[in-house]
């Protein structure tokens, strides 16, 4: 028998980015690395176009600006990305609901991408008893 043991970090990725009240979709520290934005970056961003169903996003991450795509901007460690009116054209309900997206890196068309896997949760209302 021969056994190939699995490495953790190259199964588990914890990169994250989450849609933001304000509309902003801000990186998680391991989105950053896993991803490799720096300044001078920017996205595009894609729909899947023969489901309707599917509510995930995927991605292009440019390592310098690109004509139509959205700047990666920063502020201290964080980046984040203007995303409010891509997230009113699509309907996704950002206000009510803590948006996540899961970040996977794929291939699509021979180019590398990233596969945003989107989650929700019901916001709790303030003043509302928890159980």
């Amino acid at each position: 028998m021969k056994l190939k043991f699995i490495n953790a970090d190259e199964t588990t990725s914890r990169a994250k980015a989450t849609a933001h009240t304000s509309g902003k979709l801000g990186f998680s520290k391991d989105a950053i690395d896993y991803l490799n934005i720096k300044e001078g970056c920017s996205i595009q961003f894609a729909q899947n176009e023969d489901d309707e169903n599917d509510l995930n996003l995927y991605a292009i991450v440019h390592e310098d600006i690109k004509e139509g795509a959205f700047r990666i901007l920063k502020a201290g460690e964080y980046f984040y990305v203007n995303t409010k009116n891509l997230f009113d054209t699509i309907g996704v309900d950002y206000r009510s609901k803590r948006i996540i997206y899961d970040i996977v890196k794929g291939e699509y068309e021979g180019n590398k991408i990233v596969k945003l896997l989107r989650r929700e949760i019901n916001k709790k209302k303030k003043g509302m008893p928890t159980q």
